[in-house]
């Protein structure tokens, strides 16, 4: 019997945030275990522990059809669910992921484990041509005038790639009627995971939607590394606020879905080149379980 758990990131509010699967310990589990158990939980993603010693965790997640490089809100679920099961405390622990290593940081209250902050990779970034602008917006359910022509639009990373569509306000996210067949095309000939449309809601404030059915995910309610992306993309072209080479910005996003969750992002930058990005956030669980293997696979 395969212990899990299910625990909603980015919100301290059962039935909100986004929801991921927790398995503590999946060692002696097979890839073909790890997905069949992902899909059974229809999680938007499930993270795996097969290993934990000497400040390392070595993880692997996957969607209900694929494994992924990296999930930001699976990371938060991992780390709390560490700290309230006494595997975590305030020692450093980083996670060995297929995107690299990605450092935690525990923040307490009253001694009590509240909100993970995790260092995601170095954020990468490539242009989208502004000839696709029309293609995305039809792709989206909205007319091309929808568009912000002051705020980037382009691709991003800070573990998984997404194409960043900037909307004129929260309005025109919320109205939103997504092509799926259309979205899964363009994704997929753009070398990306989703499409991501986000609307300013303040200088250093933004609601979001995440769309990315080529990865089983029609849209994800709350998505961690694509809002730490988000912000680095800003920051790298001038639109958020700069004091001491830090900047932070705050991203609402699930209220589409009836699911809403806050992802918090703190910025390092030398100049206007972003050299780490943060991402923070609350967990809460929501179930626990145990599952039992169908039958023996081969080791992935």
């Amino acid at each position: 019997m395969i212990a899990y758990c299910e625990v909603s990131a980015f919100t301290d509010t059962p039935g909100h945030g986004n929801r991921a699967g927790v398995v503590l310990h999946a060692a002696h589990l097979t890839r073909q275990d790890m997905q069949s158990l992902a899909t059974m939980l229809d999680a938007p993603e499930t993270v795996f522990v097969l290993g934990h010693a000497d400040g390392l965790a070595r993880v692997r997640y996957f969607t209900p059809t694929q494994e992924v490089d990296f999930c930001g809100h699976a990371t938060v679920a991992l780390g709390l669910t560490l700290a309230q099961a006494g595997l975590w405390r305030d020692e450093a622990l980083a996670l060995d992921t297929l995107a690299g290593r990605i450092p935690l940081r525990l923040e307490c209250r009253a001694g009590v484990p509240w909100r993970v902050w995790m260092q995601q990779p170095t954020p990468q970034y490539r242009p989208v041509p502004a000839t696709l602008r029309a293609e995305l917006a039809d792709s989206l359910g909205i007319d091309a005038r929808m568009i912000h022509r002051g705020l980037p639009m382009a691709a991003a990373s800070t573990g998984l790639w997404s194409v960043f569509v900037p909307l004129l306000d929260a309005v025109i996210l919320d109205g939103l009627e997504p092509d799926f067949p259309r979205i899964h095309a363009l994704t997929e000939a753009l070398g990306v995971g989703s499409i991501y449309a986000y609307a300013p809601m303040g200088v250093n404030r933004f609601a979001a939607r995440d769309f990315a059915p080529a990865l089983g995910i029609p849209e994800d309610p709350v998505t961690g590394s694509s809002g730490g992306a988000l912000m680095a993309l800003l920051a790298s072209q001038g639109r958020l606020p700069v004091r001491h080479e830090r900047a932070c910005g705050m991203i609402y996003q699930g209220h589409a879905l009836g699911t809403p969750g806050e992802i918090e992002v703190e910025l390092e930058l030398t100049g206007e080149r972003v050299t780490a990005v943060h991402v923070g956030g609350q967990a809460t669980l929501e179930r626990e379980g145990q599952w039992t293997p169908r039958q023996p696979g081969v080791r992935g």
